[in-house]
């Protein structure tokens, strides 16, 4: 789209490609969860720099920017994530990572960049009545982050009467958006399973109690959950994404341990799969005379946009860029898990998806060696956010 003709700010449009270049800066140096130190850094370095009232060390490594412009007591407040992931980059891009074995493989990078610039706009501007709280967020990776934020105060300390958060789709085009209601990305959870039996001689597992048998039961017994359990047309997954049993093929091993990841978009199949889990281990153990070790971590709930938020944020979409710029479905078959769930289940809010492109590295999954943020989404979530705030907090 030509700049003549884009929808976007032209304010925002016009700072592309500085807000580019610390995209760039940040991806060179990523920073895996509670680590974001030099990114924090910079962060609050800016805000300062623009006049916001900054916060730092909130929740160990997030940053919290704070700007009041009137006399409005409504507030609203934007999070983004910062942190990386521990792959090997090999996107072959000249800002590529300088830190071997770490990338900004999910565009981290991008959300602070997109943030940092509506930060500036907001604050050069000041066309909104109300607070607006700016969360940088750490450790979104590891399902961790906002929950430490949570609990060191967040909320008490910065009062949000709403929280908005937004996140790259690459295959998706830059300048389309996708946001529902409801369920917007799956819960989180993993179950770990140990079997105790008695080991002895592969030559007489008359004289053992064998784990290894069991343990391939309940395997295949935990896929009759969602065959069997799950309703159709809900969704629900159970992989067995770890088994460890034994080290010789003539010894029989005295134990055998997995380690599942279970996912929902509904916390009633959630709990649902929690509990059949369980009783599916305890029932193939008992079964097979052998001692039990169950452990369900319960990690990040399903991720639910409450519908006036959510309302709103596709209402300034389409008066921004057009009614074609908007998906009101999230596609099928989605079930990547976002941690924004846990500031949700604090705080009515919406959680987006932005385009970052179709081809090459933009068009790559992300937490892929060959993914990068697509610097063009730039100014389309930044516009995205300046006119969620100035709409929100509209001034008399």
């Amino acid at each position: 789209m030509s700049q003549h003709a884009s929808p976007l700010i032209p304010q925002i449009l016009a700072w592309q490609e500085e807000f580019a270049q610390i995209r760039r800066q940040i991806h060179q140096h990523p920073e895996l969860g509670f680590e974001e130190r030099q990114t924090s850094e910079r962060v609050a370095e800016l805000l300062r720099e623009w006049g916001y009232d900054v916060h730092t060390g909130v929740g160990g490594t997030g940053v919290v920017g704070v700007l009041r412009n009137g006399n409005g007591a409504r507030s609203i407040g934007i999070r983004a994530d910062m942190d990386a992931l521990p792959i090997m980059e090999e996107s072959g891009m000249p800002w590529q990572s300088l830190h071997k074995g770490t990338m900004h493989a999910c565009g981290h990078d991008g959300h602070t960049a997109v943030l940092l610039c509506t930060a500036r706009y907001l604050a050069q501007t000041r066309q909104f009545d109300g607070t607006v709280n700016l969360i940088f967020q750490p450790a979104e990776e590891t399902l961790g982050g906002a929950k430490r934020m949570i609990a060191d105060g967040l909320f008490e300390r910065f009062p949000c009467d709403a929280v908005y958060a937004l996140h790259n789709m690459p295959t998706l085009p830059v300048g389309l958006f996708v946001t529902q209601a409801g369920a917007m990305s799956a819960s989180s959870d993993i179950a770990t399973i140990r079997l105790n039996g008695v080991g002895g001689h592969g030559a007489m597992p008359h004289k053992a109690k064998d784990p290894v048998i069991a343990a391939a039961e309940v395997v295949l017994a935990l896929q009759s959950i969602v065959a069997r359990n799950v309703p159709p047309g809900e969704v629900g997954v159970i992989t067995v994404g770890s088994l460890h049993a034994g080290e010789a093929a003539n010894v029989i091993p005295d134990h055998a341990t997995m380690k599942l990841s279970v996912r929902a978009t509904d916390p009633v199949i959630r709990a649902l799969l929690k509990k059949r889990i369980g009783e599916v281990a305890h029932g193939v153990a008992a079964t097979y005379a052998l001692d039990l070790d169950y452990d369900y971590e319960e990690r990040i709930g399903v991720l639910i946009n409450t519908p006036a938020e959510t309302a709103l944020l596709q209402q300034v979409t389409r008066d921004l860029l057009g009614p074609q710029s908007l998906l009101t479905e999230v596609p099928r078959g989605y079930l990547g898990s976002e941690d924004f769930a846990s500031m949700l289940e604090h705080k009515p809010g919406c959680y987006i998806a932005m385009g970052n492109g179709i081809s090459g590295p933009h068009g790559c999954m992300v937490h892929n060696p060959g993914y990068d943020f697509n610097d063009d989404a730039i100014p389309y979530g930044a516009s995205l956010w300046a006119r969620l705030v100035e709409t929100y907090l509209q001034a008399a």
